[in-house]
């Protein structure tokens, strides 16, 4: 039998009204967790929003939910890791394999570029 679309925009109107359905909470609570849970970069957050059809001022402000000093810490965690996994590779070899990692994870490519570089002036082998 299923409903008649009167019906159901009567009943989504009045759960947007009641405060039941947010678009702000779902793109804030979604990369706040996306980010903690699964170590996703913002790039890898915007882009799953934008297939959920989240607004793209709701997306803005779920961005800016994510910490500055959270979010490099988190990419250097990550970097961290990925390059002593790495060990025994060649050093141009060790460094692609990270970036494509750091890469494939959402987090843009300066600022992959700046922790590579901590990293390798650290690492000095």
């Amino acid at each position: 039998m299923g409903l008649v679309k009167k019906d159901v925009e009567i009943l989504l109107s009045r759960l947007i009204e009641e405060d039941y359905l947010n678009e702000e909470r779902f793109a804030v609570l979604f990369a706040g967790g996306h980010f903690r849970q699964k170590k996703w970069g913002r790039t890898k957050i915007i882009h799953a929003l934008r297939q959920k059809r989240v607004s793209e001022p709701n997306i803005k402000r779920a961005m800016k939910e994510i910490a500055e000093e959270d979010y490099l810490a988190t990419l250097r965690k990550l970097a961290d890791t990925k390059w002593k996994s790495l060990k025994g590779e060649q050093y141009i070899t060790r460094e692609a394999k990270t970036m494509a990692f750091l890469m494939q994870r959402g987090f843009e490519s300066p600022a992959i570029r700046q922790v590579l570089a901590v990293i390798r002036a650290g690492n000095k082998e």
